[in-house]
């Protein structure tokens, strides 16, 4: 399984950013995915979880401004951050684990400037 994230950058506090990941292979219908963040110096923080069958979990920290959704049809995971803060700038991973294995993406970088 390859995972490639996109979508980050910069942005004023208040603002929104899309972050996109797209998966290879043929297993993404049927895993959980995972956003995770990670700013220098710190371990990497769970984001958002969507499951398989679209139940989503958020951190008390990001819930009620982001929203996460799957599109297995697609095998994309996106994340919509809107009300971005400048204590959500960090590197941001989408992640999955199957049979044991556990994958992650490059990583995408959102500065939030305020």
């Amino acid at each position: 399984v390859q995972l490639q994230a996109s979508g980050g950058g910069l942005v004023q506090a208040g603002g929104s950013l899309r972050l996109s990941c797209v998966a290879s292979g043929s297993i993404f219908s049927s895993v959980a995915m995972n956003w995770y963040r990670q700013t220098p110096g710190k371990q990497r923080e769970l984001v958002a979880t969507i499951t398989r069958n679209g139940v989503t979990i958020y951190a008390d920290s990001v819930r009620g401004r982001f929203t996460i959704s799957r599109d297995n049809a697609k095998n994309t995971v996106i994340l919509q951050m809107n009300s971005l803060q400048p204590e959500d700038t960090a590197v941001y991973y989408c992640n999955t684990r199957s049979y044991g294995s556990t994958y992650w993406g490059q990583g995408t970088q959102v500065t939030v400037s305020s």
